[in-house]
């Protein structure tokens, strides 16, 4: 009996159906998942097997999913793998509206290898316009992320860091989700060991919700904790978290927060850290450095690189003084000088006040070793420091300062108050200026300070003693009596690698002025106890003289001080000085010669030499001139002498009354 026609037609349709409803494998569809997924990222990605369970809400399943490193990473762990992703998709508006809705994603045990090479290179970083995050747009709409047992290993040479990640989601019973990530490993070549907890990983889209978020951090001796909400954390908006910072040093901070800091003694600050578009704020500061308390607010506001039509021109070339004597070789140094830098850096500004502070606890700031009571290094038989200037990386951040403290505390410390304003930019700093009070008067530094290429700096500046109490000043040595006041000004040009390095190389020049006091306070003031008494003894001249004007003015050039007017007037007597002050060789070659107010013939001028070292120097009268020509000579020397102070009190530098009455004698 035949077949009839219509069974045969069914058979033949049935037949191959069922072989191929029985053969059928969704691993059939890899080869284009896999080429869509590579084209989505710019990276090849492999598929071990697919699972799809056709449903309304359609689950599907990637098992041995593997994510290449770029071209160059040959031979290293793939940056991702994922042993087993599962997608919950809603089939029907993919369908209907191509729009992607995932109501839940799990990975489980996903391992991740992150590596950014010492040359700069790294295989986190995707083509332009492809990456994790998908294409343009809003990208798919995803509810529930669920990580159970993820792992990812971070290695930077540059950073010194090489820490694993352990990353786990959970679902507390009543509670949001919330996502942990601990770390351990190295950083910064010191241990690290941290904690994240924040809230579920795909609420940071939901700006109706604040995300949580818990961090505690200990990367060697410091310790970091922040704690709070941020309302939009993909846009850095909305943030109320408290940060909280302690540790040894302050410099140990500059791998976490790629800001440059100086070494500072033991720290402990606390504040509210938000963000706004293009910055960051650390605001409502309150702590301590070393003995110090400190206050304020910092803003960091990341930048990109600046062309070089935006950069700073170069100084000009420095003019002489207004003595005519030349300054330092200006032109040279600036030949050596950093070429300008485009690199992308943050900008920085501080605002920064203390109550009372211990200039020992800023000495990190200032290029010192940041320990209380510890004097600078200065080699055998010398006296001036040669440690070399620690200035930090200058050139990390273009940094904006501004620092008052009401009161300087510490042993024998004549200061009273410090005010700071200063500009690091390209990695030049720019003080303007930078002044401690000193009872009524100040001392204010203003100038600017440029590194070269060959890691010394190169120092342009100019330092004003205005009224300075002679009484405070004396206090630093232990004299207690003393009273008048200093004045003068300093200029400066030089470059060197450290104290001793920029006063040997230094050109420029001198004045100082005093009137009032008594002599023993000015040359304990000037030379120290030793050395001023055995002037006095020298001198043969009462220890409790009063003074009636005091004015030096002296020229440098390569660091050698060279009189060219220093003149004492005294109840007693009237005393001139010429010689040289050698701060490289650090010797005194200086010559003092006295004229008596009561001329005698027994009372004929004595000169004073002033030689040696300044670790050991010597004091001895020169052998008198026998004559009676010879003493006038110097005598008339030494009265003619304050018609030499004019130039110096027209510039205001000697304005006191009894100066002007001791150049009216003269005249």
């Amino acid at each position: 009996m035949a077949v009839p026609w219509a069974i045969r037609w069914l058979l033949w349709i049935a037949v191959p159906v069922l072989v191929l409803v029985v053969l059928f494998r969704w691993d059939w569809f890899i080869p284009l998942v896999e080429a869509r997924a590579s084209a989505a990222i710019g990276r090849p990605v492999s598929i071990g097997h697919l699972h799809v369970r056709l449903r309304k809400v359609t689950q599907v399943t990637l098992e041995d999913v593997t994510i290449a490193n770029p071209p160059g990473f040959d031979g290293e762990a793939p940056l991702a793998h994922l042993p087993r992703s599962t997608v919950d998709l809603e089939l029907w508006p993919l369908l209907r509206h191509r729009e992607v809705i995932i109501p839940a994603v799990a990975l489980d045990q996903p391992a991740f290898r992150l590596l950014a090479r010492a040359d700069g290179t790294d295989n986190i970083t995707f083509p332009a316009g492809a990456g994790p995050a998908g294409a343009e747009g809003e990208g798919p709409q995803i509810g529930r992320l669920r990580i159970t047992g993820g792992q990812a290993q971070v290695t930077a040479p540059r950073l010194a860091a090489d820490f694993a990640l352990k990353i786990d989601t959970a679902e507390p019973e009543g509670q949001d989700p919330t996502i942990t990530v601990q770390a351990t490993g190295t950083y910064a070549g010191q241990p690290i060991t941290g904690e994240l907890v924040g809230g579920a990983l795909l609420n940071l889209r939901d700006t109706q919700k604040p995300w949580p978020v818990r961090v505690t951090l200990a990367n060697g001796p410091t310790h970091v904790a922040l704690n709070g909400t941020v309302q939009d954390p993909l846009a850095m908006r909305g943030a109320d978290l408290r940060l909280e910072l302690a540790g040894p040093d302050m410099g140990l901070l500059t791998p976490l927060t790629g800001v440059p800091i100086p070494a500072t003694p033991a720290y402990r600050v606390a504040g509210q850290l938000d963000f706004a578009p293009g910055r960051v704020r650390f605001h409502e500061m309150e702590g301590t450095v070393g003995r110090t308390d400190l206050s304020g607010e910092i803003v960091v506001a990341p930048r990109a690189a600046r062309p070089e039509s935006e950069l700073p021109p170069a100084p000009a070339p420095t003019a002489p003084t207004a003595n005519g004597h030349p300054r330092a070789a200006g032109d040279k140094a600036q030949a050596e000088a950093l070429p300008p830098d485009t690199t992308p850096r943050p900008d920085v500004t501080a605002n920064l006040h203390s109550r009372r502070v211990d200039l020992a606890d800023l000495s990190g700031f200032i290029g010192g070793a940041p320990q209380p009571g510890a004097a600078p290094a200065a080699p055998a038989g010398r006296v001036l420091p040669a440690s070399p200037v620690n200035i930090p990386r200058l050139r990390a951040a273009d940094v904006h300062l501004s620092y008052r403290a009401d009161r300087i505390e510490g042993r024998n410390m004549p200061l009273d108050n410090l005010r700071a304003e200063l500009d690091i930019v390209d990695g030049v700093i720019l003080l303007h200026p930078v002044s401690f009070g000193v009872g009524e008067g100040r001392i204010s530094a203003q100038g600017v300070l440029t590194p070269r290429q060959d890691g010394a700096l190169h120092a342009d500046g100019e330092i004003q003693f205005t009224r300075l109490d002679i009484s405070r000043l004396l206090g630093a040595t232990g004299v207690a009596e003393g009273a008048g006041t200093l004045g003068g000004r300093a200029k400066l040009i030089s470059t060197g690698r450290s104290t001793a390095e920029l006063l040997a190389h230094a050109d420029g020049e001198l004045t100082l002025s005093m009137a009032g006091g008594t002599l023993s306070a000015l040359l304990v003031d000037l030379s120290g106890v030793r050395l001023g008494n055995a002037i006095l003894s020298a001198l043969g001249i009462p220890a409790r003289t009063q003074v009636e004007c005091f004015v030096a003015d002296f020229g440098m050039r390569q660091g050698v001080l060279t009189s060219r007017t220093v003149l004492l007037d005294t109840s007693e007597a009237v005393i001139a000085g010429t010689g040289t002050i050698d701060l490289g060789r650090e010797r005194l070659d200086y010559q003092l010669r006295t004229q008596a107010k009561h001329l005698t013939i027994a009372a004929l001028p004595t000169a004073i030499l002033i030689r040696g070292t300044f670790a050991d120097p010597s004091v001895a009268p020169e052998v008198v001139e026998l004559g009676v020509r010879g003493g006038l000579a110097v005598a008339l020397g030494i009265v003619a002498l304050p018609l030499a102070l004019l130039p110096t009190i027209q510039l205001g530098i000697g304005d006191d009354p009894r100066c002007r009455a001791l150049v009216g004698q003269a005249r």
